[in-house]
């Protein structure tokens, strides 16, 4: 089983990908609420793009432009799915903090993360269960974009109780 890591500051806007001690991605938004991101995996180029509401999240090959894959995420469900080459894939968020989370395919997780951390940085690890290949890399970075728009949701959420508090 092949092993990745992944680190972003909290309030950062670029995510680190390495394999062992190789830098084998990253995903860079131009700012901490930017709806859009260019993202690398294993020399690949990507666009990824979220709606203003944060639900619906679109991963573009940034070559061709064409879409590879749409995903919409609903925080208060565990579950979603995306269809890649014709393949289905599935979503799982393993716990209420979305600390563990998987991609499924015929029910058995291909690919897994676990967060190590949230208080000043967003790091984790990535077990694959399957070889890389173009589906897991898209599931990947895809993995990791739907991360960052839960943090988001977090801090938003926060700032909004703050608001209300005060």
């Amino acid at each position: 089983m092949e092993k990745l890591s992944w680190s972003k500051e909290i309030f950062g806007s670029k995510l680190e990908l390495v394999q062992g001690n190789e830098k084998i991605g990253s995903i860079s938004w131009e700012n901490m609420l930017s709806s859009k991101a260019q993202a690398i995996i294993n020399g690949r180029l990507f666009t990824l793009n979220r709606e203003f509401f944060l639900s619906k999240l679109e991963i573009y090959d940034s070559n061709s432009q064409s879409l590879l894959g749409t995903i919409m995420i609903n925080f208060f469900n565990t579950r979603s799915d995306v269809l890649i080459n014709g393949k289905r894939f599935e979503l799982e968020i393993k716990n209420f903090w979305q600390s563990r989370w998987s991609w499924k395919f015929n029910g058995d997780d291909i690919i897994t993360y676990t967060s190590h951390e949230f208080i000043t940085k967003d790091k984790g690890t990535i077990e694959l269960a399957s070889p890389m290949n173009d589906e897991v890399e898209i599931l990947i970075l895809l993995g990791l974009f739907v991360r960052n728009q839960f943090i988001l949701f977090i801090l938003l959420a926060l700032l909004v109780l703050i608001v209300i508090i005060v």
